[in-house]
């Protein structure tokens, strides 16, 4: 296994350590502890893919691996924030929603023989994602009681709502000939 390819199954293994600091109260300072395990994760996310494509060490492994590794984290920031947070349900279904909707599109592709690459607005979404996730944690961690952090957070999470159904919305729009019927 190639050193892109352990980095992402690091991210993996790094999701359970994630959910149990960012929801085990009894351990001191977890949502510091949490925050770090969260910012490590991102920064191997980061790392795997410079280094796959700069060594030419791209495997259908990591193809695979790597964005359902983006998505477990995702997804298990997103539940873990619902009552730690206090992230509405629906919030978290409309992103599950794109993400699942987008990766079916890909799956359709993929039978045809077309690859679909990350666009503008997929980096956009998950750069702000990334950013919202870090940020909540800090903001738990550092300033829970703070009216002024809690309207930072809204406003990252509506960023975060609005990239994630534009960005949804333009894959599919862009790929509408994989799915029509005509």
């Amino acid at each position: 296994m190639n050193l892109p390819n352990k980095l992402t199954m690091l991210r993996i293994i790094l999701i359970p350590v994630f959910l149990v600091l960012v929801l085990a109260e009894s351990i001191p300072l977890h949502y510091l502890w949490a925050l770090i395990v969260f910012l490590a994760a991102c920064i191997t996310d980061t790392l795997d893919g410079h280094i796959a494509r700069s060594r030419n060490l791209i495997t259908d492994f990591g193809k695979l691996m790597d964005p359902l590794a983006d998505k477990l984290l995702v997804m298990s920031a997103l539940v873990a924030f619902i009552p730690v947070a206090g992230v509405p349900v629906w919030v978290v279904v409309v992103i599950l929603a794109r993400e699942f909707m987008v990766t079916s599109l890909r799956l359709i592709a993929a039978g045809k023989g077309v690859v679909i690459a990350a666009d503008k607005w997929g980096k956009i979404k998950t750069i702000s994602q990334m950013i919202w996730l870090n940020y909540t944690l800090l903001m738990l961690w550092l300033f829970p009681e703070a009216g002024w952090a809690h309207t930072v957070f809204v406003v990252l999470m509506g960023i975060v709502v609005a990239t994630t159904v534009l960005s949804g919305a333009n894959y599919m729009l862009k790929n509408k000939e994989l799915y029509s019927d005509r």
